[in-house]
């Protein structure tokens, strides 16, 4: 299904997306050293409550996970690039950081996703690597206007990862949001430009592009939903929720230093 919002529905939308960047950044400055990934899922239950949201995920039971997803947002440390489990683990030096949030609030959702490094040690190459997903994250933005195609935007944020030197996987992108978390149309995080659903107006995107530093498989961790490379290696992701305006784009997952 794809969904397209009326004009009227942009202010829910816009909610939405400053709530779930609001308990992304309260979380990003609570993770520090010595802190439970539990704990980060708690605080998140705690912020998504006391703002009258609903959870995304903690009913999620899709075909690729292992029954419902039981928690509130998505922790994923290292290797772990994808629906990272929150679970008994203590975050130390130089742990790098994903943390992934959607929530509905007043029935529409907004999903977005950040990196970091913990503490004071930043593992070779981490940097790097989380500034490429970022750039890319840029790119597919500026692609986003009326008319334009899903290629266009795939394209542009292919273009970035390829140029930075890191494989790319298309198992797991980018999609639309609405009334559901997980909607048509599919972003791959490569593609063709000219290619794919023409952006109308009304449409919400949440962009997502993600990488692992030298593979582009996958495996699957014993949770049933965590989501490792395959090698081991490090891994980034970013991820905003767009709005399809008249006059172009309208991202909505921005932090609150960051918005108008």
């Amino acid at each position: 299904m794809i969904e397209i919002l009326q004009p009227t529905d942009l202010p829910r939308a816009r909610a939405a997306g400053a709530l779930v960047a609001d308990i992304l950044q309260a979380m990003r400055s609570r993770s520090g050293v010595g802190v439970n990934l539990l704990d980060i899922d708690r605080w998140t239950k705690e912020m998504i409550t006391a703002a009258g949201g609903t959870s995304c995920y903690v009913d999620y039971a899709p075909s690729f996970g292992r029954g419902p997803f039981g928690h509130y947002i998505c922790t994923s440390v290292n290797d772990a690039v994808l629906h990272g489990r929150p679970h008994d683990y203590v975050l130390a030096d130089g742990d790098l950081l994903s943390l992934d949030l959607a929530v509905s609030l007043d029935g529409l959702v907004a999903d977005s996703a950040i990196s970091f490094v913990v503490g004071e040690k930043t593992p070779p190459g981490s940097a790097e690597m989380i500034a490429a997903t970022e750039r890319a994250l840029s790119a597919g933005i500026a692609a986003v206007r009326p008319g334009a195609r899903i290629g266009d935007l795939s394209h542009a944020i292919g273009s970035v990862l390829t140029e930075a030197g890191y494989p790319i996987n298309t198992d797991f992108g980018g999609h639309g949001v609405g009334s559901t978390m997980h909607q048509d149309p599919h972003v791959p995080n490569t593609g063709r430009p000219g290619r794919g659903y023409r952006l109308r107006p009304g449409l919400l995107l949440a962009l997502e592009p993600w990488v692992m530093a030298d593979t582009a498989d996958l495996v699957t961790a014993d949770d049933g939903w965590t989501l490792r490379s395959a090698t081991g290696c490090l891994t980034a992701h970013s991820e905003h929720t767009v709005a399809v305006t008249e006059d172009g784009v309208e991202i909505l997952t921005l932090p609150r230093e960051a918005r108008g």
